[in-house]
């Protein structure tokens, strides 16, 4: 069986936040409740969209679904477009792929908006399977959907890899008996990979290669 690596999307391969956070800030906006321009959304990169707004309009008793709705309107017109692949990614995917690794993406963002990501990039190819939140809002949390893609593709987490860049990766992989490695380009820290317990903490997406080979 080919060994498998699980990929995050926002933080791992793209720089996303300028969209996102754009998006989020003109929802709330719309919704009457503008947020500080100050107000550091470092949080809100990575977790499920519902869980991050939930956060966000608790104060004011909004509804989550609609906070959400606007926020989805404003980013798929545009917003998930004001992301930028991080130096190095494109040829850290070739060369995992080149190495005989299955990759699959494991994300939290909704499942066409990753694909319609991947595509742009020009990184759909090197994916043996995409995984996103469902439409109707499944499959946004990183356990559940983790096993989903090992059951679906009938991977031995023996044999795999998560790779992400926030804790939820880390804990998601362990949650199912996988090993995890956290990336320090993306908004996470090695405060938080070390208190998630990940395998291995990598700072350069040349690095990935080897520190894969190094755990499976």
């Amino acid at each position: 069986m080919t060994d498998a690596v699980l990929l995050d999307l926002d933080g791992t391969l793209s720089d996303s936040r300028p969209g996102i956070e754009g998006c989020m800030r003109l929802a709330m906006a719309e919704l009457g409740h503008p947020l500080d321009a100050a107000e550091n959304l470092d949080w809100a990169i990575g977790p499920p969209t519902e869980d991050v707004f939930g956060r966000l309009v608790a104060p004011f008793g909004g509804s989550v679904a609609a906070a959400v709705a606007v926020y989805r309107r404003h980013y798929a017109a545009g917003g998930w477009s004001d992301n930028t692949p991080y130096e190095g990614i494109a040829a850290a995917l070739a060369g995992l792929e080149g190495a005989g690794y299955r990759l699959f993406l494991a994300t939290s963002k909704r499942i066409d908006f990753a694909r319609q990501i991947l595509e742009h990039f020009g990184f759909a190819r090197h994916f043996t399977g995409v995984q996103g939140a469902e439409m109707d809002g499944s499959l946004s949390h990183k356990p559940e959907m983790i096993a989903h893609i090992v059951a679906t593709h009938g991977l031995d987490v023996r044999r795999a890899v998560m790779v992400g860049d926030r804790a939820f990766d880390i804990a998601g992989a362990h949650a199912n008996g996988m090993r995890a490695i956290g990336v320090l380009w993306g908004y996470g820290s090695v405060a938080e990979f070390d208190q998630a317990g990940a395998d291995a903490v990598v700072g350069h997406p040349g690095e990935l290669l080897g520190a894969i080979r190094r755990l499976l």
